[in-house]
């Protein structure tokens, strides 16, 4: 576990605690897990759309949009931590599929032409300055849209490895990259999703 990057130690140090299973992801639960992917469809229509989920843990994404009849045309994850990665792999079908890669430190592995790029929790442990970096990447990477969520208040980020940003702050900073820059903060106390989209005036 030391080799592992700082951002990555708290998932894996709770894989080996649950053994890959649902609070490996560092959710308080799947009720506030499925609030998140609900805001990020609310923001954007994910169906027929291709999709990269980063940092995708387990691709829980994939049952939930299942769950809600929502098809994209396809689904890429990308996932570091081994457990998780094996977990999500066991989801791969002929149009989802995961890849081993670490989207930090390997920002070029976003870059595979996907038209909506999604982060739902894996900015969370980012230090404030990497957290803006990996954004900006992510909507590099998108063709036509970044969805994101975020930590915004102390409410949910009490643990040490855990990073809140000020809303207004990530707002502003997601204006700078999108003219249509939208977000949602009323699902779930001390969390927002922003959905930057591209455009031809971007």
């Amino acid at each position: 576990m030391s080799e592992q990057p700082a951002y990555l130690q708290p998932y894996a140090s709770a894989t080996q605690r649950h053994a890959g299973g649902f609070h490996s992801l560092l959710w308080a639960s799947p009720t506030t897990q499925a609030s998140r992917f609900d805001a990020i469809c609310r923001l954007e229509f994910l169906g027929n759309r291709t999709i990269l989920d980063v940092g995708c843990g387990r691709a829980d994404l994939v049952d939930y949009l299942a769950s809600r009849n929502i098809a994209p045309a396809d689904y890429t994850g990308i996932e570091a931590v081994p457990e998780l990665l094996e977990a999500a792999r066991r989801k791969e079908s002929r149009r989802v599929r995961v890849i081993a890669d670490d989207f930090v430190a390997k920002p070029a592995s976003m870059f595979l032409g996907a038209d909506l790029v999604i982060v739902s929790g894996a900015l969370n442990t980012l230090d404030t300055p990497t957290f803006y970096t990996t954004i900006r990447r992510a909507f590099d990477a998108a063709a036509e849209a970044l969805v994101f969520n975020f930590l915004d208040s102390p409410l949910l980020a009490a643990a040490s490895y855990l990073t809140w940003h000020q809303r207004d702050d990530v707002v502003r900073f997601a204006r700078t990259l999108s003219r249509d820059a939208r977000i949602l903060s009323d699902y779930l106390d001390g969390d927002s999703t922003i959905c930057a989209a591209k455009s031809e005036k971007n």
